[in-house]
């Protein structure tokens, strides 16, 4: 008896066309419309960390970007801060609805990152909080009876403030995301953008640039990533732009008649969502309107998975504890 040798010629895709041929309309196409549905009933889960020190309008720029008042200062308006001694994590989360799709919105807050004189393995909080979260999806992913849909509160996507001073990342910049970005999507951004000239904020984009090439920091989106050529045209506009140069504001202005979030200063107003002003709206674009479940995909495939076989491998809780200042396990 002969052994069977598998026919490896490509096969036809068969297409169920409307109209007059033989068969007539299948509804293949309605897949995407039933997707939907039950996509709009469950609803969307998203999470975004803030990172950065005090003073750099970390709130005010969230709450611009989903123009509601969803920053954790923005929900205990009436509590005075003073500086926490060591990095804080803290969460609030929101429904915002918008056309009809829901979507349950986590912003993760890091007050104290950054403020002290001694910073010294300040991101091990951060480490800790992201790799906590992993864990936590990991323990209902392997339960013998599973909910059907697990809470989702991987954290999806990092930004990073970087202070306008206009010169090279600091030390502590170039530390943190270097740890960080194995592990989460990281997505830099000049704070305050407003106070640098066009000149200086080129020069400063090119520097930030070199560091990050210099010390092998992957940014989101990152090119391994990229599934095919679209994908890596519209990617390639987007790291070309990083790191955003941002403006965030609360506040509405008149602009040659008409309304506009923005920053009053000297010298006129600055026009949060006018591209020529800053990129606030490149920013909006890819975290909310172009990139949102593709952030998510990431986590889930690449962070997420890099995790749970390192956890699942050794067997152990501390299978991916957080790095030491050194980088090492």
């Amino acid at each position: 008896m002969s052994d069977t040798v598998p026919d490896s010629r490509p096969r036809p895709v068969l297409s169920a066309k409307s109209g007059t041929d033989t068969f007539g309309y299948v509804g293949i196409d309605a897949v995407l419309e039933q997707m939907r549905r039950k996509a709009m009933k469950q609803g969307f889960e998203f999470n975004i960390m803030v990172v950065g020190q005090s003073g750099l309008g970390k709130s005010t720029l969230i709450n611009t970007l989903f123009k509601a008042q969803v920053s954790r200062k923005s929900c205990n308006p009436n509590n005075e801060e003073k500086i926490p001694k060591t990095v804080e994590i803290k969460s609030v989360s929101h429904v915002i609805e918008e056309k009809g799709v829901k979507m349950k919105l986590s912003v993760i807050d890091t007050p104290g990152f950054g403020d002290q004189i001694n910073n010294c393995n300040c991101w091990e909080p951060v480490l800790r909080h992201i790799n906590h979260q992993y864990e936590a999806y990991l323990c209902e992913e392997v339960n013998i009876n599973r909910k059907k849909c697990i809470p989702d509160s991987r954290v999806h996507c990092c930004v990073y403030f970087i202070p306008p001073t206009g010169h090279s990342l600091r030390i502590l910049d170039i530390e943190f995301m270097k740890r960080l970005c194995k592990v989460v999507n990281i997505v830099p951004v000049i704070a305050k953008a407003d106070t640098l000239t066009l000149e200086e904020r080129a020069t400063f984009k090119k520097k930030i640039k070199e560091d990050l090439v210099l010390n092998g920091i992957d940014i989101y989106p990152q090119k391994e990533f990229d599934e095919d050529a679209d994908d890596k045209v519209v990617n390639d506009r987007i790291r070309d732009l990083l790191p955003f140069a941002v403006v965030g504001s609360d506040k509405d202005y008149q602009v040659n008649g008409r309304k506009t979030l923005g920053r009053k200063t000297n010298w006129g107003i600055v026009e949060v969502e006018n591209v020529s002003h800053c990129e606030f709206s490149h920013l909006r674009e890819l975290l909310i309107r172009t990139h949102t479940q593709d952030l998510k995909e990431v986590t889930s495939c690449i962070h997420y998975e890099s995790y749970r076989v390192t956890r699942l491998t050794k067997g152990n809780p501390q299978a991916a504890s957080v790095p030491t200042a050194n980088g090492e396990d």
